[in-house]
């Protein structure tokens, strides 16, 4: 989460306090401006106009104050995030405040901590009620990262059943590379992201493998190749490769391929989306790395070669913590899409707690390539 900025607005000889000041006033009175030598804490500067609070770390010390232990608070907070996260991110409140705001073992907060405490609990305790209330006056809105290729070939689908099932349901849809999905959801920007899964969730996240899709080369209608593996026959590929950045699940599962072929193709235009790899080898820029969808989705003057052999990219929607009614209601209707249009595939959500994956079932996904 931002830091939000509370603009110190006392007057200058409050401001050097040394602690969190906002615009209701300085809490230097309340607050040891600097920890004894013994509490190993750093003292901190005198606080400047513009000094940062960081939201986050206060919600995570209402959990550990409230649960009375860092431990106890990570099995209780509401979304996954692990207990040395939570350590970094106290020591880092505490060198902020400039004071020790709580004894670790046993757990007991100091008086800068039950002061600090006091301040901040009426505003988490009343978070999810307020919210509850604000949300009544306004349509619900399901916020959807994803590609683009995936919002335009596959989303509209599960959005009819959406509407038919929940007609006021709003919708909010941002595509983008991977990585900057993973931090949208992340920073809380997103409700769930549909992305292609690399085999490993992260830590506090929950998964819902939904299937495969087989890659392909996207070349021009004019090309004399009539297949993908006619190009393995030399170890260098000279024809300019379109494709999505090295970084990229795609472009990663691609280029592991190749090196089993024992095959050099480095890529030559980097394009932003699959619908740019298209249209860049339409106007017959080079060859394009893609996955397997229909043709009626590419731009004409250009064919797909299934690339047989190369691992399939798997698709999953992933999200934080327990799903919202709203995200359970998306999970159903995607399972129930993807039940329809590939029979034999078959779902499996997966989850990382301590470090280590635990599968909601037994099943494997069945190829939908």
């Amino acid at each position: 989460m931002r830091a939000i900025h509370a603009r110190n607005r006392a007057p200058p000889a409050a401001a050097r306090c040394g602690t969190i000041c906002t615009a209701n006033g300085c809490a230097g009175s309340r607050l040891a401006p600097a920890a004894r030598s013994g509490d190993k804490i750093a003292p901190r500067p005198p606080v400047r106009a513009g000094f940062a609070v960081n939201v986050h770390h206060l919600e995570l010390f209402y959990y550990v104050a409230q649960h009375r232990g860092i431990a106890q608070a990570v099995r209780q907070m509401p979304y996954g995030i692990q207990q040395p996260a939570v350590s970094t991110q106290m020591r880092q409140l505490e060198q902020d405040v400039g004071a020790r705001l709580f004894e670790r073992s046993p757990f007991r907060l100091t008086k800068p901590g039950e002061e600090l405490f006091e301040f901040i609990r009426p505003f988490f305790a009343n978070l999810d009620a307020v919210a509850a209330r604000v949300g009544k006056s306004t349509a619900p809105t399901l916020r959807v990262g994803a590609a683009e290729v995936m919002l335009r070939d596959y989303f509209p689908a599960v959005l009819q059943q959406l509407r038919a099932d929940q007609p006021s349901l709003q919708f909010s849809l941002r595509s983008g590379f991977t990585s900057e999905l993973h931090a949208a959801l992340r920073e809380r920007a997103l409700d769930l992201i549909i992305v292609p899964h690399t085999g490993r969730v992260a830590p506090g996240l929950r998964c819902l493998r939904l299937l495969r899709l087989q890659l392909a080369l996207l070349v021009p209608q004019s090309s004399p190749l009539r297949r993908a593996d006619e190009l393995w026959q030399q170890p260098r590929i000279d024809t300019p490769l379109i494709s999505l950045p090295d970084h990229e699940v795609i472009s990663r599962i691609f280029q592991r391929g190749l090196k089993r072929r024992w095959v050099e193709w480095p890529c030559a235009l980097e394009a932003s989306s699959i619908d740019l790899v298209g249209e860049y080898v339409a106007h017959g820029q080079g060859l394009g790395l893609v996955v397997n969808v229909a043709e009626s989705a590419m731009p004409p003057g250009v064919r797909l070669l299934p690339l047989d052999g190369f691992d399939p990219v798997e698709i999953a929607v992933q999200w934080i913590g327990k799903p919202t009614p709203m995200v359970q209601l998306f999970l159903d209707h995607a399972q129930r899409f993807v039940a329809q249009r590939w029979p034999r595939t078959k779902t499996v959500v997966e989850t990382t707690i301590d470090g280590r994956r635990r599968d909601a079932t037994r099943a494997v996904p069945a190829g939908a390539d």
